[in-house]
């Protein structure tokens, strides 16, 4: 017997519980069926308008910058802003997210835009992401081909596209939301949750962006 299954069959025998009992297995698969919702705050219970005001309202306070555009079309001309905005070169890194690629970047002339994983020397890098959370001005991103992870953390600008439509009110229900899209079995890899730019605190207590990633993060809310 291993070590394993000696130490399993004393907390059996201390809760008097037997490997073939099948009512508790039952039990145990009925309660992750249908587990029960926790507390849901209430700031983020909103219209959907008003949900959109609300993450835009607090990526704001964690020192995120933060631009509305009507329609997808209007990304490469508003990145294209932003670079110029903080004389930055007039080039970034995206992955091979369709709804990236579709966008008219061939409007933006002399905009060089590299497809793939960041290896760590670009200056910009553009994600779409999958979700976000309005109560806490939180980023969903998932990893993979379309949106490498590489460019959430390597770039010292991020900038992030968002749908509005995709915008939750809580964390529970963006959650809801990536398990309905890739469904059991099929979830990302990574997961990241980000909120604002890189910051760290370590050093004499004060604030410094960029410790650990990106020292600036703009948002595109899209719609």
């Amino acid at each position: 017997m291993s070590g394993r299954e000696a130490i399993l069959r004393r907390v059996r025998g201390a809760m008097k519980v037997h490997a073939g009992d099948t009512g508790r297995a039952e039990a145990v698969q009925a309660r992750l069926a249908n587990a029960p919702k926790g507390v849901i705050p209430a700031r983020g219970q909103l219209a959907r308008s008003e949900r959109v005001d609300l993450f835009c309202k607090m990526a704001a306070k964690l020192s995120a910058s933060v631009e509305r555009v009507s329609a997808s079309e209007a990304v490469p001309a508003s990145v294209a802003s932003y670079l110029r905005e903080r004389n930055l070169p007039a080039a970034l890194r995206m992955g091979a997210d369709p709804r990236l690629v579709a966008m008219p970047w061939n409007q933006q002339g002399a905009l060089e835009v590299k497809s793939g994983a960041s290896d760590g020397n670009d200056e910009v890098g553009l994600s779409h992401a999958s979700g976000a959370v309005a109560e806490t001005g939180t980023l969903v991103m998932t990893s993979g081909g379309d949106n490498p992870t590489t460019i959430n953390f390597l770039p010292e600008h991020h900038i992030v596209v968002v749908d509005a439509a995709d915008i939750e009110g809580d964390l529970e229900a963006a959650l809801e939301r990536l398990r309905a899209r890739f469904g059991k079995g099929e979830m990302p890899r990574t997961v990241n949750l980000i909120s604002g730019p890189s910051r760290s605190g370590d050093i004499e207590q004060k604030i410094i962006l960029g410790a650990h990633g990106p020292r600036a993060l703009h948002l595109i809310v899209v719609g």
